[in-house]
């Protein structure tokens, strides 16, 4: 057998290797849902993101990057009597089979240094780093909703 014929036989079988390996690999990555901000106005600092999460498997969120803002932050928010109160968190898990729902008044991603105004009915990519399967970006929707007070009334 040449060597040629070897290198091919090989290279077939990397190949079917790797084609029976992108299934799972494409099964680990987090499932993505709507994804939503509210308006903002023009001066407004900050705005809050909101989505669903499913993974098949455990996994954590640990980071986000928007190019609306100069920094985003996973954040969780609790009432402190008639307070609310957010602060940055390291990372949001993602226990196997759940959905895990960023949503006002709970955890969210916070848009802090806006370089532009959330204007209704636009949308924008944000980029969610998994410590287990990379990279997702998902186009957030720019959209009104009820909920509770807006992000300009929370204190820090």
């Amino acid at each position: 057998m040449t060597i040629y014929r070897r290198t091919l036989i090989a290279s077939a079988g990397a190949l079917l290797a790797l084609s029976a390996a992108l299934p799972a690999i494409a099964q680990s990555a987090p499932k993505v849902e709507d994804a939503w901000a509210r308006p903002t106005v023009a001066g407004q600092a900050g705005g809050g993101g909101f989505l669903k999460i499913t993974s098949a498997t455990a996994d954590r969120l640990v980071a986000a990057s928007a190019a609306v803002s100069k920094t985003v932050e996973l954040h969780t928010m609790q009432m402190d009597g008639d307070v609310m109160r957010m602060r940055q968190i390291p990372a949001i898990e993602i226990p196997a089979g759940q959905t895990v729902e960023l949503k006002p008044g709970g955890l969210h991603v916070m848009f802090i240094g806006l370089t532009q105004t959330l204007d209704n009915g636009a949308s924008f990519p944000l980029t969610l780093r998994f410590e287990k399967a990379g990279e997702v970006t998902v186009d957030v929707k720019v959209k009104t909703t009820a909920g509770p007070a807006p992000m300009t009334m929370h204190k820090h």
